[in-house]
């Protein structure tokens, strides 16, 4: 309750006392009842002015510091909500948090509409392949293909839609902690579509950070994604890029970062039929890794753009007491990419990747990282060079179109015979028109050919539209 000003009071009384100050000396000659009670009202009068000229300096402090405490309560509230409309917390969503700690959210809703046709054979219902595009599903004949052009198969759905969460807190040290939580609906599927396309929740990226420190599931420290061109795919240039997200703990230094990141070896074992001639290709995942992957990178940014370069290195092992398998090998390989600001309008992305047994980093795993040969007991790394390059170009503000081309080759073991995968490749072009920010609607167009070792190809055409609204 702010306490009332006694100065207009003050004001009031003083004429009163000095009026009933000078009639006293009249007064005090008369002994009348009515004249001892004006003397005794003159005092009170008296007694009651020397208390509020006494109280003035008191109440000027509690006013100084009630109005101290006002201004700085204004400056910690929010911003002020327009006439008619309330704000959307009043107190803080983080009660456990830090103090001064701040809770964002984030993300888009993306739906997409494709159609797929494919020249070797058909992709399978609900193959993944039919949601993004994965080169190591294009069909060809003799490796899993039918050799017959399929008819257009169309896909709609709104899987990759988005929420991203964040807490960030400063100290007054300048210390600086905080953590990311980012979800999309890609996961398995828990209805069908015929009715209800439910999808599951998967985590995409879930670190907390202090300051040059990161440890928990992000973008792995060997690949950029920042140089990825925009694409109505959900990769995109998915052929030659490195696209990989993982636990790991990770040190930033200016442009260096150094980080271990978890191990996961990806093997392919090829057998021959003796009677038949025929080969099969198996592929399993080893989880018996002894020592973490070593990322190193360090990159330049600036108004030309950014670059960076990149290495890995990394311990390629299986290990099955079941089968008596028990081998392993060194593997690792280098990167290096960004994106050159040509101009106003237009912009250049590109990466170059090159190695052996990095494989499980480059399009989603189109081959295995090392081929196991069963009778030796011997790993065979794959050597690997993959790379896209991509011309983005800006017609206005709220019209742009990009072209991207990418590819990867495989130097695969000759013990994995003639249907593995030896090279893909893919082109596109796509428009996107942005009507109000924040809304982005765009269409694009793709052909793809994966090529296995014995020189046979299937190929791929899509036409892809999108709409995404990012918040």
């Amino acid at each position: 309750m702010q306490p009332r000003d006694s100065a207009p009071v003050v004001r009031r009384l003083l004429p009163a006392a000095m009026s009933l100050a000078l009639l006293a000396p009249g007064l005090a000659l008369a002994d009348t009842p009515r004249e001892q009670a004006l003397e005794a009202r003159i005092a009170q009068l008296e007694q009651q002015v020397q208390a509020l000229l006494a109280a003035q300096p008191q109440q000027a402090e509690q006013m100084q510091a009630l109005r101290a405490d006002v201004d700085q309560a204004k400056a910690a509230s929010p911003a002020a909500v327009p006439a008619g409309k309330q704000p959307i917390q009043l107190t803080s969503i983080t009660p456990a948090a830090n103090p001064g700690t701040t809770f964002r959210v984030g993300g888009f809703i993306k739906a997409d509409f494709l159609s797929t046709s494919t020249g070797d054979g058909q992709l399978a219902d609900d193959a993944t392949g039919r949601a993004l595009y994965l080169p190591g599903q294009t069909p060809v004949h003799g490796a899993g293909g039918s050799g017959e052009r399929s008819d257009w198969d169309t896909n709609f759905h709104a899987k990759f839609s988005r929420l991203t969460f964040g807490l960030d807190h400063a100290n007054d040290k300048g210390d600086k902690a905080g953590a990311v939580l980012e979800v999309d609906f890609f996961g398995n599927a828990l209805g069908n579509q015929t009715a209800t396309n439910t999808y599951g929740t998967t985590v995409r990226h879930a670190y907390m950070y202090w300051n040059n420190w990161l440890a928990g599931q992000t973008w792995s420290n060997f690949m950029d994604a920042g140089a990825l061109p925009e694409a109505a795919d959900f990769v995109g240039p998915t052929d030659g890029v490195l696209f990989v997200r993982q636990a790991q703990v990770r040190y930033t230094n200016g442009g260096f970062s150094i980080a271990l990141e978890n191990p996961e070896t990806t093997t392919l074992t090829g057998t021959r039929n003796p009677v038949t001639g025929a080969w099969t290709n198996v592929s399993a995942n080893a989880d018996r890794g002894s020592l973490p992957d070593l990322t190193l990178r360090y990159g330049w940014k600036g108004d030309w753009g950014t670059f960076g370069v990149a290495g890995l290195l990394r311990q390629l092992k299986v290990d099955n007491q079941t089968t008596g398998a028990d081998a392993d090998k060194i593997g690792g390989g280098l990167t290096l990419g960004g994106k050159w600001v040509m101009g106003s309008s237009d912009t250049l992305h590109y990466q170059l990747s090159g190695g052996e047994g990095i494989a499980r980093y480059v399009g989603l795993g189109i081959t295995a990282d090392t081929a196991y040969d069963v009778a030796r007991d011997e790993l065979n790394p794959t050597g690997v060079l993959a790379g896209y390059i991509g011309w983005r170009h800006a017609f206005s503000p709220t019209l742009r179109t990009n072209l991207i081309y990418a590819r990867s080759e495989y130097d695969n073991d000759s013990s994995l015979g003639p249907l593995v995968t030896s090279s893909v490749q893919s082109i596109r072009g796509n428009i996107f028109y942005t009507p109000m920010p924040k809304v982005d609607v765009g269409a694009e167009l793709m052909y793809g050919v994966r090529e296995i070792e014995d020189g046979r190809k299937g190929d791929i055409s899509r036409v892809q539209f999108t709409t995404k609204y990012s918040f």
